[in-house]
């Protein structure tokens, strides 16, 4: 099956570029387990690369995976540098303005703490939080959590930045910060990862979905739009978040700009 052309007469450059090159250029940030990030070999894996793989394999084309820093994925897709991005990028109404995204999971906010601790997500003044620099809980989360502390007379939270998301972890686990906040898959693989250092506070929050981002207008989206959904349709998405241990977070429709906010 090869979507890439569909029935149109007329593609776009986009579309015939990856055509004719056979390569679909995708920008990366790792890692980000267990979505993307990297094996002992150096080899970039995880739920999103499988899913990419088989997204391609429908599309015919060569995924071609391009590391690159978490903000400036978005602007090389803007530029035509990569064609798609696949780093659990979160589909809101602010991205859209930027590109279009493909939706293919949903994800919530999840919280951690080292093991035996006490902390409230909702009720965090004063304590130190980890988080991935550029994702929605450096961005979004914590600030507002913040400010509603600040506002009630009580200390801020005190945010931490991590340029990746293993070294957030790692801060919680070595007892560095109070609790990190990340995406639920993420969450709950570190959670597994750490041997019992570390476990969740509080509930899932926030789901919203995960989408690819691709240029605004590209009949790119479409064509991926509707690899994806072949898959969900022919059982292989399935079978690839039961491997990761994500299936929580599958979805039954993958839709063009899925976000409600």
């Amino acid at each position: 099956m090869n979507l890439l052309l569909g029935s149109d007469s007329h593609p776009d450059w986009h579309t015939t570029e990856i055509a004719q090159s056979g390569q679909l250029i995708v920008g990366v940030n790792v890692p980000y387990a267990p979505n993307e990030f990297k094996d002992s070999s150096g080899q970039i894996i995880g739920f999103d690369v499988d899913l990419m793989n088989a997204i391609s394999k429908v599309l015919g084309v060569t995924p071609v995976y391009k590391e690159a820093d978490f903000d400036k994925i978005i602007p090389s897709i803007q530029a035509g540098t990569f064609n798609i991005g696949m780093s659990s990028f979160t589909d809101n109404l602010e991205r859209q303005q930027q590109v279009d995204f493909v939706t293919y999971f949903n994800a919530g906010t999840q919280w951690a703490q080292q093991a035996g601790g006490n902390i409230d997500p909702n009720n965090a003044c004063g304590k130190k939080v980890a988080v991935q620099a550029t994702t929605v809980q450096d961005t979004d989360e914590i600030p507002a959590k913040s400010k509603a502390c600040t506002d009630a007379g009580k200390p801020a939270i005190e945010k931490v930045k991590f340029t990746d998301q293993s070294e957030a972890t790692n801060a919680l686990v070595l007892g560095r910060v109070d609790a990190m906040s990340a995406d639920s898959p993420v969450t709950a693989y570190a959670i597994k990862q750490a041997g019992g250092k570390i476990e969740a506070a509080g509930e899932v929050f926030d789901s919203a979905p995960y989408g690819y981002p691709i240029a605004k207008g590209s009949q790119l989206a479409q064509a991926v739009q509707k690899a994806v959904q072949y898959l969900i349709d022919n059982g292989q998405y399935k079978t690839i978040t039961e491997h990761w241990g994500v299936q929580a977070g599958a979805i039954p429709t993958a839709v063009i700009n899925g976000a409600t906010s």
